[in-house]
């Protein structure tokens, strides 16, 4: 910034020295930007308002040279973004400024300019400014438009907000590269990336060729790395459009623990996170622990298991490519297959070739993504002769390969299988008589049931009891969409009942609009809820199935998951994963348990359930509108992350389908945007109009449909639209989180909210632009325009249903208008 210290020659020049030292180091610490004709110089440091992060001079550990980047705030000079990482500074003279074309540069003791940003275009005007995330961003004045950040050029840390990315069509990349030596922050020779194929994967690469990969990601985790639990813990993942572009990022759900990923200059990725107590980084994982760990250790067709002597061994029917190499202990060559296949014969004659399951691997690197359920993958691979693997695994799918089977390695006790294709012959007489043995076993097992169930039968019908089974039969006769029951399991009657203990009233979780929730637990011990459909329930089988078609294809964190169905009879019920907390409802309109939902897990709860319907309406496979988004339809788990719920009411989008209408509404009264409730008509803008809604609830900690402000019949949305007309919408915040240092965020999440419930389904931004302006990638919010239905006055003639006061056909109502200032 350009500091000088002005000394007079005085007998007071000590007292001087000390108060000028004083307000020097105050007003230092005070800032965060740099503006044109500003500039800091060696040591002085941007500070982020959060103080979390400083912006300046450092050296590394036995190191004399002088870099300029972002570090955390803390004793231990940690850089996480490094800018002259190839030009260091020999001495303590260097400056940063912004130049006269708008750029943020370095200057060395001469003024020569060691590093810049290197803008495309002139600038007349522009600021830098160092944000909470570790973001250094250069805005143009003019517009308040980002010209250029750091997060865009990564060194070798990846840090909360950031993002991994690459780009095929643009042939753009965020990459991680390690530093040349822990004294050096040049450009090493190890990369980090994440690869947009049919199945993301992240790698390192060494040198242009893959030093570590992570395997296959399946929604919530990278399948090579099953003992990484901070992934689900921070938030992480991928988002991939399938058109040759896919990023990688993460959130620490925990604000209050430091940590960070690094690509060490020996190519491990590690996890660290900041212990106060030790006042040092934690290495809580690192990508390479063993030799397994690094790519093709064993080479093509071998696996590599590190509790093994030697590591490495070849697939069943395979043997090492050149012997003496491998009985040496270099495995690089790996195998080759012992036995051709009966289909790479000119004359194939013989049996079928046949799968051999390898348990719990990290599975194969060039996967392809196969379209079908788990029951036809299997013989799709075997009726291609060029396949000559296969796995299935949920949230994936099946998957494939052709080619060479590489950097495979064997997992204790967690991972997929994986099925290798081998010649019958490779059957050995022992495998041969242990699978017949096996089947006999099997077949004999199979008898008894039957004739035990046969018996049972008898037996209840001889005392005029029905049969309650749940078979495969009923739920075909009921399906109606054709739903293909991807590995779902079909429950038996009985089971549900006994896990409930004949659906007590005791394990009641809640009553629906479609029937009671239940808790359960199985016989295994995992506790479960069980969904059962009331027989006046207004949820008939169309609404069933489409529940059970929905969700048995989705897989992501902030979905519920289903883990299976039973239909008997007139009895429909849904099997859910249990959610110990319960609907977010209980606890945001409790008076008691709000004090549990602070102002950060809000923002986790908000920004998760955003995440859930990114991933719904763009990033699954297929594209879902939900329909019924509201907050008793949101479930939180062990630590109040919120889980999407409820797919009655939802609709599959074909590929081309924007929006679609119908003539029979159904949601909630209060969460339906207008062009719904009126015309039927629904669409992507339609969520976002009942996630706008959601989202001024979760801020308020009132419900929309029966809040009023004090004589006025004004709802929520109405009374939020009135605040921000008046500049005073902290009073829309709950009073048991007030703080008024949370005023900018309420500001940007109110205005987010409100943009979600204009009118004019056009006005509204898509989920993916909403999740950019929650997190601050849009810094620059639109100002909304003025919701629909500010104030409402239900009128007698309203009609709801009986069974359910929720599900309204919204046919008269009275509106009046409350003008915007």
């Amino acid at each position: 910034m350009g500091f000088s210290h002005h000394t007079n020659p005085c007998s007071m020049l000590p007292v001087l020295l000390v108060i000028c030292s004083c307000f020097f180091l105050c007003f230092t610490a005070a800032i965060h930007t740099i503006e044109v004709n500003q500039s800091i110089r060696d040591p002085e440091t941007l500070i982020s308002k959060g103080q979390k992060f400083k912006f300046g001079f450092f050296s590394p550990v036995n190191s004399s040279h002088r870099y300029v980047g972002v570090m955390f705030n803390i004793p231990v000079t940690t850089a996480i973004w490094v800018a002259n990482r190839d030009k260091p500074l020999n001495d303590s003279t260097g400056t940063v400024e912004i130049s006269g074309d708008g750029n943020l540069v370095i200057l060395d003791g001469q003024k020569q300019i060691v590093w810049s940003s290197n803008l495309s275009s002139y600038v007349a005007n522009s600021t830098a400014m160092l944000f909470n995330t570790g973001n250094l961003v250069l805005r143009d004045n003019s517009n308040g438009r980002t010209i250029w950040e750091s997060f865009e050029h990564a060194s070798d840390s990846f840090v909360e907000k950031m993002k991994l990315s690459t780009d095929l069509r643009t042939d753009e990349k965020n990459i991680l590269t390690s530093w040349r030596s822990p004294q050096d922050p040049g450009l090493g020779n190890f990369t980090t990336t994440v690869e947009p194929l049919e199945i993301p994967q992240s790698f390192v690469w060494k040198n242009g060729y893959p030093y570590w990969r992570s395997g296959p990601w399946n929604g919530q985790i990278f399948l090579g790395m099953p003992y990484m639990k901070s992934f689900y813990k921070h938030g992480m993942d991928v988002v991939n459009d399938h058109l040759g572009s896919a990023y990688l990022i993460f959130t620490n759900l925990n604000s209050s623990i430091l940590m960070y990923y690094v690509l060490k200059s020996s190519g491990n990725l590690e996890e660290k996170l900041w212990s106060d107590e030790k006042g040092e980084w934690l290495i809580t994982w690192s990508s390479i622990v063993n030799e397994c760990d690094i790519y093709g250790t064993c080479g093509p067709f071998a696996s590599c298991n590190a509790q093994d002597e030697p590591i490495c061994s070849c697939f069943p029917g395979y043997e090492p490519k050149n012997k003496d190499e491998w009985n040496a202990g270099t495995w690089s060559s790996g195998c080759t297959r012992r036995t051709p296949l009966r289909c790479q014969k000119k004359n194939p004659v013989g049996k079928e070739d046949v799968f051999l399951k390898l348990s719990q691997v990290k599975l194969p690197d060039h996967v392809k993504w196969l379209p079908a359920p788990d029951a036809d993958c299997r013989s799709q691979c075997l009726s291609n002769c060029s396949c000559i693997a296969y796995a299935y695994y949920a949230g994936i799918g099946c998957m494939t390969w052709a080619g060479s089977l590489i950097d495979v390695q064997k997992f204790s006790d967690v991972g997929p299988d994986l099925y290798i294709r081998v010649a019958h012959k490779e059957l050995s007489y022992k495998q041969y008589w242990k699978a017949v043995t096996a089947a006999i076993v099997v077949l004999a097992f199979v008898s008894i049931l039957l004739c035990a169930h046969f018996m049972r039968k008898l037996f209840l019908k001889f005392r005029g009891e029905a049969d309650t089974g749940c078979s495969e039969d009923r739920i075909a006769k009921h399906n109606m969409h054709g739903v293909k029951l991807e590995a779902l399991p079909l429950f038996k009657f009985g089971t549900l009942s006994n896990a409930t203990k004949k659906f007590d009233t005791t394990n009641k979780l809640g009553q629906g609009g479609f029937g009671p929730v239940f808790k359960g637990k199985l016989p295994n011990g995992q506790e479960i809820a069980v969904k059962r459909l009331a027989r006046s329930s207004n949820q008939g089988l169309e609404e069933f199935m489409n529940e059970v078609e929905v969700i048995s294809r989705l897989q992501h964190r902030n979905l519920v998951r289903l883990l299976g169905c039973c239909v008997d009879h007139e009895e429909k019920m849904l099997v859910y994963e249990y959610m110990p907390n319960g609907s977010l409802d209980s606890y945001l309109f409790d008076s008691h348990k709000q004090l549990l939902l602070d102002w950060q897990t809000r923002i986790v709860v908000i920004e998760g359930i955003c995440r859930g319907l990114l991933y719904l309406h763009r990033d699954s496979r297929l594209r879902i509108i939900h329909r019924d988004l509201k907050a008793s339809n949101i479930l939180l788990d062990e630590e109040l992350n919120p889980k999407i719920s409820d797919f009655g009411m939802a609709r599959i989008f074909c590929c081309k389908e924007d929006q679609a209408n119908t003539t029979r509404v159904v949601g909630t009264y209060g969460y339906m945007p207008p062009e719904y409730a009126l015309r039927g008509i629904f669409s992507e803008k339609s969520d976002v109009y009942s996630f706008g809604v959601l989202l001024l609830e979760i801020l308020s900690g009132r419900r929309n449909t029966s809040f009023y402000h004090e004589d006025q019949q004004l709802f929520l949305i109405a009374y939020a639209w009135k605040l921000w007309n008046e500049d005073k919408i902290m009073n829309l915040v709950d009073p048991i989180i007030y703080d008024p240092r949370m005023e900018p965020d309420v500001v940007r999440y109110a205005n987010v909210g409100l943009l979600c419930v204009q009118e004019a389904a056009a006005d509204r931004p898509n989920t993916k632009t909403v999740l950019s302006m929650l997190s601050s990638e849009i810094v620059e919010l639109p100002r909304p325009k003025q919701p629909p239905f500010t104030a409402i006055q239900m009128s007698s003639e309203s009609e709801c249903s009986q069974m359910n006061p929720n599900i309204c056909s919204v046919t008269n109502f009275t509106v009046r208008i409350v003008e915007g200032r």
